[in-house]
């Protein structure tokens, strides 16, 4: 692992806050890949024609430090953050995003899967995005914008009407950094599945399919991406210890 990237691997860790910082110009990566970014696109695309080719953060470090998250990336073109994933032994970038966790008022999680347009087709993410040009406040990514922004995009939730997690927690694994805060509802998960389910058939390109209820001692689901299962045991864990609460 590079030394630009000192994350601890493989566990979910407790930070105070996350400071992301966005610098001028594009990633090293795309600037060195620019040809062979153009001609995996072309692939992309034909498999997936509604693939667009936006704004998105690829990072260039990240650390913990004085119990805070802060990293550095820059934006670049989804054309060469989907040529760089798919050369994963490239060390000079690493890829973070955020993830929302909604716990329902009846303690079940809600997360989403995702719908055959997307990339991810299939597979079962708590709703989240890569961080882009309107995530950014200044030269810092505002990670809670995002985090709501995502959720009101794919499910028709509104994370302000829930009660936010105090501080945050990271899971970092080789495929990438997850951000994460939990969100507590005053509606139980059937009534969250169900607004889901309206938001999704109101959209004429729904991202997901819909909602998927996650409830403690669930079975390992093989649509969970690589880092669902470790978040979602983590998360029951703090439960049944008593550590998370609503507000904690």
């Amino acid at each position: 692992m590079s030394d630009r990237f000192d994350l601890p691997r493989g566990r979910v860790l407790p930070v105070s806050a996350v400071e992301l910082h966005v610098l001028p110009g594009d990633h090293p990566f795309a600037e060195q890949h620019r040809a062979a970014a153009a001609a995996n696109w072309t692939r992309e695309v034909a498999a997936k024609p509604a693939l667009f080719d936006g704004p998105i953060t690829l990072f260039s470090s990240m650390r913990i430090e004085d119990g805070r998250l802060v990293g550095t990336c820059h934006m670049t073109r989804y054309s060469s953050f989907l040529h760089w994933r798919s050369m994963r032994g490239q060390r000079d970038g690493e890829h973070a995003y955020a993830h929302a966790l909604i716990v329902s008022a009846d303690g079940k999680l809600v997360a989403a899967r995702m719908g055959p347009r997307t990339v991810h087709a299939g597979k079962v993410y708590f709703a989240a995005g890569s961080c882009d040009a309107g995530d950014v406040r200044g030269s810092m990514i505002d990670v809670d914008w995002n985090m709501a922004r995502e959720v009101a995009e794919e499910t028709g939730l509104d994370l302000s009407a829930m009660q936010a997690e105090n501080g945050y927690h990271i899971y970092s694994i080789e495929s990438g950094t997850v951000i994460i805060r939990r969100y507590v509802s005053v509606e139980t998960a059937a009534e969250l599945a169900r607004r889901v389910a309206e938001h999704v058939a109101r959209d004429a390109e729904p991202e997901i399919e819909g909602a998927v209820i996650i409830a403690t001692g669930a079975r390992p689901d093989d649509a969970f991406a690589d880092h669902m299962r470790a978040i979602v045991d983590w998360h029951f864990a703090t439960v049944d210890d008593g550590t998370f609460g609503a507000g904690a």
